[in-house]
C-alpha cells in the first residue's frame, strides 16, 4: 500500500463524507421523495430543508419527514443510527442511512440489523474524489 493510501486510511482529518449524487439521486428516486437532510452542509445539502452541525440534527424532530441521513462517520455515528431508527418509529416517518459498512460495531448490531441493509458494490467515490473511499458502504433503510 502506498503512502498516500495508508494516509487517507488512517486519517482523522474528517468524518464528513459528502453523498455522491449519483447514490443520492438513485435512492431519492427508489425511496424518497426525500424530505430533509439531517446531516449537511449549506454546499452539501441534498433536500431543500436540512440540518447542519449548528442545527444539531440529533436534538431535532424528524417525525413526517422521509429523512436522508448520511452521518458523520466518527465516534458519534451510532447516536445517529440510534436516532435514525427511533425516529422511524413516529407516523409516516422513513429514514435512509447512509453508512460505512462496518459489521463489527456495537452500533452496527445494536440498530441496523432492525432495518433492511443493502451493501454497496465496490468502493464509492465521495465528494467527487478520484479514488474510492478506503471502507465499503451500504445503505440502511429504517421504515417504522
Amino acid at each position: 500500500m502506498g503512502k498516500f493510501n495508508r494516509d487517507v486510511m488512517f486519517s482523522s482529518r474528517t468524518d464528513e463524507w459528502e453523498t455522491p449524487q449519483h447514490i443520492f439521486d438513485k435512492l431519492d428516486e427508489e425511496l424518497g421523495p426525500f424530505t430533509i437532510d439531517v446531516c449537511a452542509t449549506p454546499a452539501s445539502a441534498k433536500c431543500a430543508k436540512y440540518f447542519t452541525k449548528a442545527h444539531d440534527g440529533l436534538a431535532q424532530n424528524w417525525a413526517g419527514h422521509t429523512v436522508w441521513m448520511n452521518p458523520p462517520y466518527g465516534r458519534e455515528i451510532g447516536k445517529w443510527i440510534k436516532k435514525a431508527y427511533l425516529a422511524s418509529k413516529k407516523p409516516n416517518t422513513r429514514v435512509v442511512c447512509l453508512l460505512p459498512a462496518r459489521t463489527d460495531t456495537r452500533w452496527f448490531h445494536n440498530w441496523c440489523v432492525k432495518g433492511k441493509i443493502w451493501f454497496v458494490r465496490g468502493r464509492l467515490k465521495f465528494g467527487g474524489r478520484k479514488t474510492g473511499a478506503p471502507f465499503p458502504s451500504m445503505v440502511v433503510i429504517f421504515d417504522g
